[in-house]
This record gives structure tokens, sequence and C-alpha cells, in this order.
């Protein structure tokens, strides 16, 4: 089935001023939570990424997010709540003291959970798991739609599965025009990476997917060192992102990480003849600005994201850098890698997903 794809926006005052009741008045959000009600999927803002939404508790409804994005059956869905009494429908064990310090600190906001789930969440919404994840977002447009729909919401990133996650309606538009009937426009997502996604059912978290919520500000809340998974729980995954290849522009993209910038002009002659894009931090445009003349006979542009340090900024910014990129005019995109901590970790681990290779300059 072919939809006509709409979009509808909502007044960007009611969303800085968060006021729910009031956005549950929007026409936009009224009509999205009445698609929500008849089994349609709807794309929606959240402070992580764009989701494209449905209800959880619906077999067929959430079958049209796989179809909508061509996802893997296997690749399990975040659900989402508009209110903490939603999770109690959702789960079968008492909340361990670990997770309710963890949604005290954390919720609303860029956190899932994995919980044991209740019968009302059909298989194909968890890739036939026993377990749910479950996050309680913290747009205000996200939770004006959930609340007003009654129904749980399942939603990955509106995009077509493996490309770069949308932040922006737009973004939206352009992947699922024609496979999606509505969109609600709420302006930039703020976070711009997915959400953390913790296992904590063993007592010790482990973190299947970094985030919106930090290893260390997890450390702090809990008192435990967060963990990694192993191996095996990567074959059947628990959470998205932890299985297939994600978040790739069709222009290849290649991580460099430049350790001696004097060598910089080797990977220019390598590269001569390609049109080159080059993400580069602010110190490192600094120092690169006398290199980068010869970097490459045809051309290249330099897109400068702001301090290396400057994690939030670089993550809101980093998916629609790359598909502002992703145009028949650049032939290679090298993006510069950044610590991996805070933030960082999780920009690079979607980087990495994204990434056809890797340069080191030394």
């Amino acid at each position: 089935m072919e939809y006509k794809t709409r979009i509808g926006r909502v007044n960007r005052d009611l969303i800085k001023k968060q006021d729910i009741l009031k956005l549950k008045e929007n026409d936009a959000i009224r009509e999205g939570a009445s698609l929500l009600q008849k089994g349609e999927v709807v794309a929606f803002p959240t402070e992580t990424v764009y989701g494209l939404g449905a209800d959880a508790t619906s077999e067929s409804a959430v079958k049209k997010i796989f179809k909508a994005k061509g996802r893997p059956r296997d690749n399990p869905l975040i659900v989402h709540i508009g209110e903490m009494d939603q999770l109690y429908d959702i789960i079968k064990n008492p909340l361990s003291d670990t997770t309710r310090r963890l949604i005290k600190h954390f919720w609303p906001g860029p956190l899932t959970l994995i919980f044991e789930k209740k019968e009302t969440i059909p298989g194909v919404t968890t890739a036939g798991l026993e377990s749910v994840a479950v996050r309680f977002p913290d747009n205000p447009v996200a939770r004006a739609l959930i609340g007003l729909s009654s129904v749980p919401v399942a939603a990955p990133s509106a995009n077509l599965s493996g490309s770069p996650s949308p932040t922006r309606a737009e973004h939206v538009f352009k992947d699922l025009k024609g496979r999606i009937p509505f969109i609600i426009d709420g302006g930039p997502s703020s976070v711009g990476v997915e959400s953390t996604v913790i296992d904590i059912r063993s007592g010790n978290p482990v973190i299947l997917r970094p985030g919106g919520v930090t290893r260390e500000e997890i450390a702090e809340v809990t008192g435990f060192s967060p963990e990694n998974p192993d191996n095996e729980d990567r074959k059947k995954p628990l959470s998205p992102g932890m299985k297939y290849r994600h978040y790739s522009p069709r222009t290849p993209l290649y991580l460099i990480e430049i350790r001696d910038f004097d060598k910089i002009r080797d990977v220019g002659e390598k590269y001569k003849g390609y049109n080159l894009a080059l993400v580069i931090t602010s110190e490192t445009d600094m120092v690169l600005k006398e290199s980068l003349k010869s970097f490459s006979t045809t051309g290249i542009k330099k897109v400068v994201i702001g301090s290396r340090n400057d994690f939030k900024k670089i993550a809101a910014c980093m998916f629609d850098i790359l598909r502002n990129l992703d145009t028949d005019n650049i032939d290679l995109i090298f993006f510069e890698t950044i610590p991996e901590k805070g933030l960082g970790e999780a920009i690079m681990n979607r980087l990495a997903k994204a990434a056809t290779g890797k340069i080191v300059v030394e």
C-alpha cells in the first residue's frame, strides 16, 4: 500500500512551554493519536531521534513498522510510554532498587530499560523475546502523542533500515514518503543519538547500546561499573543496534584518526581525483588549514563540527551532517574520530557502525 504522506506541524512555543495538556489539543498530535488507535504508523519527534510508532500491543500495527522501514524481523523494537502507569501494564516483575534509581534519575529521558514482558506485548514487537525494552521519552510532543493515544507505542527510528537516523521531519519524509501516512514535525531532536539501552535484570547494569545517558552517569547513580554484552548476547539481540549495520549513508564513510598532522598530505595524495568531504573538529581545523590546500586536486568540502570535547553539539548535528553530505557530488566522507568518553562513546559507536573503514594517519 502506498500512502500520501502528510506532515503536521506543532507550534514551537507550545513545545518550549512543555504544556502536555495544551499539546494534546494540537491538531497534528490529535491526528497522530487517532491514527495510532486505528492501527496505523506515525512518525513523531523524540529528544533522541524521530521515531516511527505503532500500537505496541497490536501485531498487525507493529508489522507495518517493519514493512515501512524494511527492517529485519529479528531486530526488537523499543516500547515507549507516556506516563509511568503504563509501565506496569507491560512488565511482569517488581522493580529492583537499582532500576528505581535509574528511573528516578533518567526518566523521562534518553534511557531504555529491559524488563520481562507481559502477554500484552506480542512477540513481533520483541522479535520473539520474553523481554521488552521500554523507554519514557522526555520530548513533550512524544509524551502528548502517546498519552492521548492511550497505547504503548513501539517505535524504532523513522528511517529506512540501515540509513542515518532522522533528527528532523524532513529526514523522515525523504526516507519514508509513500510508506507511511503521517509525520508530526516537532522541530529538530535535541540529543541527536538514540537512547542508551541497559539490561539490569542480573543486578549489574549491562549496556547493550550506548546513547544519550552516559556510562559515567549510570555508574554514579547505581554504584556499579556498567558491563558490555558478551558475544552470545549479540547473536540474539535484546536491543536495537546490537546486530546489524546501522546509520550508514550511501556515500562511503571512513573514520579518520589523525595522530601525525604532518602526514595528512600523504592521505591527500592517495585520494587525488576524488571529491572529498572532511568532517573535523575545530582543533584539527586550526592545525590543518595550510595542509588542506593540497589535500585534493578535485576538491574538498570541509565541515567543522566544533570542539572535539563538545559531545552534545557533535551528537546533535552528526546525523544531519551525514545526510547533507550524502550527495552525488561527494565520493568519500572522512569523519574525524573523537574521544570515546561520556557521550563520545555513543557518537563513536554510531560512526563505527556506519563506516566502511578507518584511516589512521601516523
